[in-house]
């Protein structure tokens, strides 16, 4: 059986029904009503190139990092507690994704995140849905991470260091105030052992979907983010 494709209606085929790459659909667009009915849906666009039709996945499993059974190692506990970085949310939103645009990853050509995802994430930013916490150091945008938040889920999309524990260090701020926040998963989407360190862990798409259908039946966080904990304060909920 063949890929679906999407028509301009707004909808997408049961995530269930993924073929065994966990793809679900092709075509669409990036549009801020899409890009929402997708996450609420369980799927996310994953282009493999500007060139090539945009690709929509519902992975089986989803890798997720539930925050109050996270972990952080006693070596970024360190870096958070020497102030190397300051870690802010939401005031460089663009720039974050930029900086994950250029980061070469192992068997990838070029970047996924294509000008139409860029343009797509911004207007997400732009409505309030979408994220980016960042790590400074001296002024300077060192590292990050992206990702958008319906009712108490976040999806992290990307990250990216131009320093050692740049990224690693505004995860582990952001998975404190998670906790603070009562969010109930951090979606990872797909294994890395950078997340797994953190304690991401795999679960069944119809788990998922299930953890998901409740997370997203409270109302969704919109808005610019302001941090409400200090970073050490964040990372004392964080466990060991």
């Amino acid at each position: 059986m063949g890929i679906p494709w999407l028509t301009q209606a707004l909808e997408f085929p049961d995530p269930q029904r993924a073929d065994a790459e966990g793809i679900v659909a092709a075509g669409g667009d990036c549009s801020v009503e899409r890009l929402l009915l997708a996450y609420r849906s369980g799927i996310f666009p994953w282009p493999i190139n500007a060139r090539m039709p945009l690709l929509w996945f519902s992975p089986d499993p989803r890798y997720v990092v539930v925050p109050r059974e996270a972990h952080v190692g006693r070596t970024i506990r360190k870096q958070v507690r020497r102030g190397l970085f300051e870690v802010r949310v939401d005031t460089a939103f663009r720039e974050v994704m930029l900086g994950c645009a250029k980061v070469h990853r192992p068997g990838q050509r070029g970047t996924w995140i294509t000008p139409e995802l860029l343009n797509g994430y911004l207007r997400l930013f732009e409505a309030g849905y979408a994220h980016s916490i960042e790590a400074w150091e001296g002024g300077r945008l060192v590292g990050g991470l992206y990702g958008l938040a319906l009712g108490k889920a976040f999806f992290g999309e990307s990250m990216f260091a131009e320093r050692p524990d740049a990224s690693k260090v505004a995860f582990s701020v952001l998975l404190g105030h998670m906790i603070a926040w009562d969010f109930h998963f951090v979606d990872c989407q797909t294994h890395t052992e950078h997340l797994a360190r953190f304690g991401a862990v795999p679960w069944s798409r119809t788990r998922y979907l299930a953890a998901l259908g409740e997370a997203v039946q409270h109302p969704d966080p919109r808005g610019r983010w302001q941090w409400a904990l200090s970073a050490d304060d964040a990372l004392a909920l964080v466990p060991g």
